[in-house]
């Protein structure tokens, strides 16, 4: 039978992202994401805001560390994956969303162009 692990966000992010290197060499950038509810009980709005673990690897970790930053809005999509760690002789377990794929959303300024990145080709030597 197939499966499906696929997280949709969007939310704005708490901090500035941060990035690390593996003992390989490769980036991971990490970062948190508020995403908020909002309902009305009772003629009162109330809201709850989910803070939300997310890392980015390779290239894609490189885009987020240089272009976003706190209270940026972003549409993040990804799966989610659960990791532990030892704390006291105890086992604990934290889940978070591996970033396949960003988005920013933030609106620009009406003169400023909008941004596009680009990979340069492989062959690409700069001069």
């Amino acid at each position: 039978m197939p499966a499906l692990n696929r997280v949709q966000l969007i939310g704005y992010l708490g901090k500035d992202p941060k990035s690390r290197y593996t003992t390989t060499g490769k980036q991971v950038t990490s970062f948190s994401v508020a995403v908020t509810n909002r309902w009305k009980s009772k003629g009162e709005t109330k809201e709850y805001t989910e803070w939300i673990n997310v890392e980015a690897w390779g290239r894609l970790g490189e885009v987020c560390q240089e272009y976003l930053k706190k209270g940026s809005l972003v549409y993040i999509e990804g799966r989610l994956k659960t990791d532990r760690y030892e704390d006291k002789g105890e086992t604990r377990y934290f889940s978070k969303v591996v970033v396949l794929m960003m988005q920013m959303l933030d609106r620009k300024p009406a003169d400023e162009p909008m941004t596009t990145i680009e990979e340069a080709p492989a062959d690409y030597e700069a001069e």
